[in-house]
C-alpha cells in the first residue's frame, strides 16, 4: 500500500552509502545515532520556544513554568489562549483549503505505510504544539516532539531507501530519542518507541531504539541540562500489604483514563454539531482555558512544571480534587476544540492529582497500610498515563528514572498492567488508537499491517472458469460438467449477472424431471469484491460460512471477475504473517 503524496522530494544518499547502511547493522546503528542527536536538537527548540513564549505572553520571570506559577495575571490568563486559539483556528482554516488530508502521525505511519512520514507535515505538527502550549492550552508536548523526531527520521531513512521494516525501525528511534530526551529518561523513551510507534518487541530491533533514545538524551542534557528528577518523598520498600492499594489505584486510573478520552471524544462531537466554524472553535477553547487559567494556572498548558513542582507538597484534599477536576476540563476542551497536542503530559499531572485525591481516600478508611501520598502520586502519575496512552513499559521506566526508587518501581509497574488491563477490557484503545477508530482506521497499534492493506482479493483471486446459466436443467448440468470435473461452479443469470455457487455432488444427488440449477444454488447474497482486504474476505467466508465465494466487480452490477477460497486466503495470510515475524525478529 502506498503512502497519499507526501508533498515533498528526498534527497537521496550516494549509492555507495545506500549500499552500506542496507547491508551493516553498524551503519544502521551510526544513522540511529544521527537521528537521535537530530531529535533532541528538535526537542531543545522547541522547548526554548514554548518557554520564551511563557515567559513573554504571561509575564513570568526567566526559567519559571507556566503551571507552577503561583499567580498569573487574570486578565493575561483569558485573553493570551483565546487570541492564540484566534490565530490557531485562522491558520488550521487556511492549511485545510491548502491540504485538505489528514496528517499523518508515527503510530499511523508505522501501522499503515511503512514508516513514511512527511516531514514538512512533521514541522507542521511541531510548530502547532508549539504554539498551543505556548498560548496556554492545556495540552502535552509530546505530539511536536514525536512527530518531529519521526519525520526526522523518516526523511533520512527514505534518503537511504531503507527496507520497510528498517525505516519503521527508524522512525520508531527518532520518537524514542525525542520522548527520552523531553523526560531525561532514554529508558522510558527506547520502550516508547518500541511499544507505541514500533509495536512489537524484538531483539533485532531493540538496540537501535536504545541508541537512539541514548543519544537523543544526552544532546537535551548537553545543549540544556535536561529535566531534573522528581523530588517527592518515597519508602525505600513498599510492603506487601500496601499493593492491594496500588492495584485498586491502577483500576481507578483505568476508568478515569477512559472517562478522560470519552470526555475528549464528546467535546469534540458537541463542537462538530454545534455547526461551529473551525477556526473559531479553539477560541472558544481558548475561553474555556483561559477562565479555568484565573482559577488556577495550574490548568494552563501540559503540566509538566507543575508536577515537578507539587508532587511533594501536601495540599488540602478539596483543593487536590478541584485542581484535577479543572485541570481535567482544560485539557478536554483544549484538545476537543482543536488545539494541537496530546495527554501525554497532561496524563502524568493528572495522574499524580488522582493519586493524591486516592491517598486522600485511603487515611479514612480502616485497616489501610499508612503510605507517603507522593507514592500513590507516582503510581497514579504512571497508571492514568498508562491508562490514555499505553505502554506499562514505558511508564514503568518511567517512574524508574524520575524517581531512582526500584521499590516503588515494582508498585507502579503493578499498577500499570492492571490499569492496561481495565482499559483493554472495558475500553479496547490508547487515545491516539481511539481517536483512529472514530476516523474509521481500523488501528489498534502501531503493528505494521499495512501490508494487510494490498494483500487485497483482486491480488488473491482466480479467474473463474466454470460458469453456467442457472436456467439449465440439471440433466443438461450433469452432462456438461461431470463429478469429479470441479467441486463448484459460478452460476449466472440471463443478464450474465451472478446468481450463486452450485456444487456438482448436488446436482448428481437430485433426481426427479424439470428440476434446474436454481435449485442448487448457494450464497446468492455472499461475495467478494476486488478491493477487499484478506481479512475482510475471511470475516465474509465466516459469515457466510462457504469455503469459496465468487469475485464480483460491484454489488450493483455484479459481473463475475473470478473465484476466491478460504484455504488459499489462510495460507497469503499466513505466508505474509511469517514472513513479516522474521523480518521483525531478524531471523
Amino acid at each position: 500500500m502506498s503512502l497519499r503524496p507526501l508533498g515533498e522530494r528526498v534527497l537521496h544518499a550516494p549509492q555507495m552509502l545506500r549500499a552500506l547502511v542496507r547491508a551493516d547493522e553498524i551503519w544502521l546503528a551510526i544513522l540511529s545515532t544521527a537521528v537521535g542527536v537530530l531529535s533532541g536538537v528538535g526537542v531543545v527548540i522547541i522547548n526554548g520556544i514554548t518557554q520564551i513564549m511563557h515567559e513573554r505572553l504571561f509575564a513570568l520571570p526567566s526559567g519559571q513554568g507556566l503551571s507552577e506559577s503561583l499567580h498569573v495575571a487574570p486578565l493575561r490568563a483569558f485573553l493570551v489562549p483565546v487570541l492564540g486559539g484566534t490565530v490557531l483556528g485562522v491558520s488550521m482554516w487556511a492549511l485545510a483549503r491548502l491540504r485538505p488530508r489528514n496528517l499523518v502521525d508515527p503510530v499511523e505511519a508505522n501501522a499503515l505505510y511503512g514508516g513514511r512520514v512527511s516531514l514538512n507535515d512533521s514541522l507542521i505538527v511541531a510548530a502547532q504544539t508549539a504554539w498551543s502550549n505556548g498560548v496556554g492550552a492545556s495540552v502535552g508536548m509530546e505530539a511536536g516532539y514525536a512527530q518531529l523526531g519521526a519525520g526526522i527520521a523518516s526523511r533520512l531513512g527514505r534518503s537511504f531507501r531503507l527496507r520497510r521494516n528498517d525505516l519503521r525501525v527508524l522512525v520508531g528511534c527518532g520518537t524514542a530519542a525525542a520522548i527520552g530526551g523531553a523526560f531525561n529518561a532514554p529508558l522510558c523513551g527506547a520502550f516508547y518507541g518500541i511499544e507505541l510507534i514500533i509495536g512489537i518487541y524484538s531483539i533485532a530491533t531493540l538496540p537501535f531504539v536504545v541508541i537512539a533514545a541514548l543519544a537523543g538524551t544526552l544532546t537535551v542534557q548537553i545543549i540544556s541540562g535536561g529535566t531534573p528528577p522528581l523530588l517527592v518523598t518515597l519508602p525505600a520498600d513498599v510492603p506487601n500489604a500496601a499493593y492491594a492499594a496500588v492495584l485498586v489505584e491502577g483500576i481507578a486510573c483505568g476508568l478515569a483514563g477512559i472517562a478522560v478520552m470519552r470526555g475528549v471524544t464528546a467535546i469534540e462531537g458537541l463542537f462538530r454539531r454545534s455547526g461551529i466554524p473551525l477556526w473559531a472553535r479553539p477560541v472558544l477553547g481558548g475561553a474555556v482555558t483561559g477562565l479555568l487559567g484565573c482559577i488556577s494556572p495550574k490548568t494552563l498548558s501540559s503540566g509538566h512544571s507543575a508536577l515537578h513542582a507539587d508532587i511533594n507538597i501536601a495540599y488540602p484534599f478539596l483543593v487536590v480534587l478541584g485542581i484535577l477536576l479543572i485541570k481535567s476540563v482544560a485539557s478536554a476542551f483544549s484538545i476537543g476544540s482543536g488545539f494541537r497536542g496530546g495527554l501525554f503530559f497532561a496524563s502524568l499531572f493528572l495522574g499524580a492529582l488522582f493519586g493524591k485525591v486516592f491517598a486522600g481516600v485511603l487515611t479514612v478508611l480502616p485497616f489501610v497500610t499508612p503510605m507517603p501520598s507522593g507514592f500513590y502520586a507516582v503510581v497514579g502519575m504512571s497508571a492514568l498515563a498508562v491508562a490514555i496512552v499505553g505502554g506499562p513499559m514505558t511508564m514503568t521506566f518511567l517512574a524508574l528514572e524520575s524517581t531512582q526508587n526500584f521499590g516503588v518501581t515494582m508498585a507502579v509497574l503493578a499498577a500499570s498492567i492492571v490499569s492496561a488491563i481495565t482499559v483493554r477490557r472495558l475500553f479496547g484503545y490508547s487515545f491516539a488508537t481511539w481517536r483512529f477508530h472514530l476516523r474509521g482506521e481500523q488501528i489498534r497499534s502501531a503493528v505494521d499491517v499495512g501490508w494487510i492493506q494490498s494483500l487485497t482479493v483482486g491480488r488473491m483471486m482466480r479467474r473463474a472458469t466454470a460458469m453456467v446459466h442457472d436456467g439449465m436443467t440439471l440433466m443438461v448440468f450433469r452432462a456438461e460438467v461431470p463429478l469429479g470435473s470441479t467441486q463448484r461452479v459460478i452460476v449466472t443469470d440471463a443478464d450474465s449477472a451472478y446468481a450463486g455457487i452450485a456444487y456438482p455432488a448436488e446436482a448428481f444427488a437430485i433426481t426427479g424431471e424439470g428440476r434446474s440449477v436454481r435449485d442448487i444454488l448457494h450464497h446468492q447474497e455472499h461475495f467478494l469484491l476486488p478491493a477487499m482486504t484478506v481479512k475482510e474476505a475471511l470475516a465474509t467466508f465466516e459469515a457466510a460460512e462457504a469455503d469459496a465465494l465468487a469475485v464480483l466487480d460491484g454489488p450493483d452490477t455484479r459481473n463475475v471477475l473470478g473465484l476466491l477460497t478460504e484455504q488459499y486466503a489462510l495460507r497469503r495470510y499466513n505466508e505474509e504473517l511469517d514472513r513479516r515475524r522474521r523480518e521483525m525478529s531478524g531471523e
